[in-house]
Order: structure tokens, then C-alpha cells, then sequence
């Protein structure tokens, strides 16, 4: 059986005794802070899911800052080729990924492999925190990892850029989403990037809307209600998603897949490039907000 979406810790447990853990499956720790890029790399080695590596989400899963690009770019696809044989990932390699933020920075992993084609990779519902609260085994053993052969195939999910999302939004093409918490989206505060506010016409949808109150998915139901509620009548293939920098805009891409709502697009570079050519309009408030 493959998981595609979401997995949880009672059906990853059986592939990752310490004992025997299953060649066939790769689990990634992506736990990961904005404001302390060390310590997710800390936890990893205070304890971690049995043979988990780490994934840093700057030093891994992002390409380098350039002028005009957002805080988190995406990776040469060649590099990230490169970083998942690495870690021992092939065509056939379950994936599962997990964080401590609800899926926050998982979902950035899953959405990479996505991009370079590779279907079997999941985000463990609960996270950490549902596989320590479950009693699961954990491990502070960095594993010895045999390096695969990850070739890259045809992209199973798209990203858009900056000139595109404007034109679409310009023709009232797209729904774009913004995974922001509102307050930031409103521009009512901005702890991360120098300019607060939206890009026009966006609509906020933060990701936290995607969770129970102890850190896992709603249902397919329950997400899929709220999911075309804001994207009011747009098709999936028509709805793009931002956030500061196109990291938790993943989430609400992997959102609608469990919700049945198959096709949407990421703007990856999202409002951290989007300000960087002053040109480009800004708007606050929470108008666009309110669809």
C-alpha cells in the first residue's frame, strides 16, 4: 500500500522498529525554526523518529537567496536529485515527512518530491507530537545511510511565477490563496519580510485552518468544504497558493489532494519576491479576504 497524502503513526510504526527498519521506506525529520534556523537539527539529535534524516529547510530544501528571489527559492532540480539519492531515496522508496508545526514544513518535502515526479510520499498526521504522545520508539542514532539512485521524472505538481500570477489576476484568471495568518496578510503586522500587506486580490486561507485542535488533518470532508468555500467556484486547476515564501503554502496544496481537490499550483517565490520589485502593487486590509 502507497500513501500519497497524510500517514499516521500507527501505520508508520510498523516500518521503522529500531530493530528492522524497512529498506523500502525513508523517513524525513523537517522540524524547523524561522527564528532559530538550528534548531530543528537540535532536535533531530536530541531524539528523533528510528533512522529518520534530517531535512533543513534552507540548506536542503531551498535554493540560494539571489536579488529578486524570495526567502526560500526552489532547489536546481539537479541538486535536489542529488540531496534525495543521498538520503538513500529511489523510485520505489516510501517517503513519509514529518515536523512539529502540524505539517508546516513537511508539506514544503512532500511538495518537492511531487515536483520531480515521485508519487510515494506522505506527511505524518500529528507529527512529532502525535508519534511521542502515541508512545512510539524514538531514537537519537544518526543513521548509516546507503545512498540510491533518485532519478527525476515528468512533475506531478506545477509552480507558477511572479508575472504569471499577476497576469491571471489581471484577466480574474486564478483564486490565489494566501497561507498567512491573517494579521500578516492584513498588514497589520510583518515580523519576517520589510514590506507588510497582500498581493491584490488574494484571498486568506492560513493553513492553520487545515487542523484539529490537537494538530491533524481535519477530514477530506471537512477540508474540502472550507477549501472551495474560499475558493468560491474556481476550479482546482485555477487556484494558486502563496504565503511568505512558499513554504506553508504547501500545506494547503496538500490540503486540497486530501480534500479530493487535485491540480492546484504553487507560487513559490510568494510575498517575499512578490515585494521585491517595487512596481508590483500591495495592498492591506482584509477586503480581499472576505470572498
Amino acid at each position: 500500500m502507497s500513501f500519497l497524502t497524510v500517514i499516521s503513526s500507527g501505520d508508520l510504526a510498523g516500518h521503522v522498529d529500531p530493530a528492522r527498519l524497512d529498506p523500502a521506506w525513508v523517513v524525513c525529520d523537517c522540524r524547523f525554526s524561522l527564528s532559530d534556523t538550528a534548531a530543528g537539527e537540535g532536535a533531530y539529535r536530541a531524539g528523533h523518529i528510528p533512522g529518520a534524516r534530517y531535512a533543513h529547510l534552507e540548506r536542503d530544501l531551498s535554493g540560494p537567496v539571489s536579488a529578486g528571489s524570495g526567502r526560500h527559492p526552489l532547489p536546481e532540480r539537479a541538486r535536489l536529485t542529488e540531496v534525495f539519492g543521498r538520503w538513500g531515496i529511489s523510485v520505489r522508496t516510501q517517503v513519509v515527512a514529518y515536523d512539529d508545526t502540524g505539517g508546516a514544513f513537511a508539506a514544503r518535502l512532500w511538495w518537492l518530491l511531487r515536483w520531480l515526479g515521485h508519487e510515494r510520499v506522505a506527511v505524518l498526521d500529528g507529527g512529532w507530537r502525535a508519534w511521542v504522545q502515541e508512545g512510539h520508539p524514538i531514537s537519537t542514532r544518526i543513521p548509516s545511510v546507503h545512498p540510491a539512485l533518485f532519478e527525476a521524472r515528468s512533475p506531478l505538481v506545477q509552480e507558477v511565477g511572479a508575472s504569471e500570477v499577476a497576469a491571471a489576476l489581471a484577466r480574474h484568471d486564478i483564486c490565489l490563496l494566501d497561507a498567512r495568518a491573517g494579521a500578516r496578510f492584513r498588514g497589520e503586522v510583518e515580523p519576517i519580510d520589510p514590506v507588510a500587506g497582500h498581493v491584490p486580490g488574494a484571498v486568506n486561507y492560513p493553513y492553520q485552518e487545515n487542523l484539529t485542535a490537537n494538530g491533524r488533518f481535519k477530514s477530506a470532508a471537512e477540508l474540502r468544504r472550507a477549501l472551495e468555500r474560499r475558493t468560491a467556484g474556481f476550479p482546482p486547476r485555477q487556484v494558486v497558493h502563496m504565503c511568505g515564501s512558499g513554504v506553508t503554502a504547501c500545506h494547503n496544496l496538500l490540503a486540497m489532494e486530501i480534500a479530493g481537490l487535485v491540480g492546484s499550483r504553487l507560487y513559490a517565490g510568494s510575498w517575499s519576491e512578490w515585494i521585491c520589485d517595487p512596481a508590483r502593487p500591495v495592498a492591506r486590509g482584509g477586503t480581499e479576504g472576505d470572498r
